[in-house]
């Protein structure tokens, strides 16, 4: 069995911060933190090899790059946090933020926030099917 992690098992997720560099396992740790204090019933694993948390679906990703953390995917609807996440946004929208910097956490909460309630609104709008129909084969 694996070495416990402050008394617990580690997960898939300890084990991917403890393989990044040193110098990002801090971030990574606290990035974590940060995601759960928005999200705490949020199962945490590991998705496409990054950290993810899902909630009814996945809701968030993140990950460690030579020169950046990854935080996927976009966010769209709120033209604010747009605005204030314009400098952090990488190909295809999804933001990288530089590690030669220090994170902006109560940014990445608010996109975490608005990630959730898109995420909410998406599952929201999915059609229910009635109980006979969904059992067919």
């Amino acid at each position: 069995m694996a070495a416990s992690v402050r008394g617990r098992v580690p997960t898939p997720i300890d084990e991917y911060i403890a393989s990044a560099r040193a110098d990002v396992q801090p971030v990574l740790r606290e990035l974590r933190d940060a995601i759960r204090t928005v999200v705490p019933g949020a199962e945490e694993r590991l998705s496409y090899r990054m950290p993810a948390f899902f909630l009814d679906g996945a809701l968030v990703y993140f990950a460690a790059f030579k020169r950046h953390i990854g935080i996927f995917p976009p966010v769209k609807g709120d033209a604010a946090l747009s605005k204030r996440l314009e400098p952090y946004r990488g190909p295809k929208g999804n933001f990288q933020f530089p590690l030669d910097e220090p994170l902006p956490y109560p940014l990445i909460r608010r996109l975490v926030r608005a990630r959730l309630r898109e995420h909410r609104a998406r599952l929201a709008a999915r059609p229910v099917w009635p109980a006979s129909r969904a059992k067919r084969s």
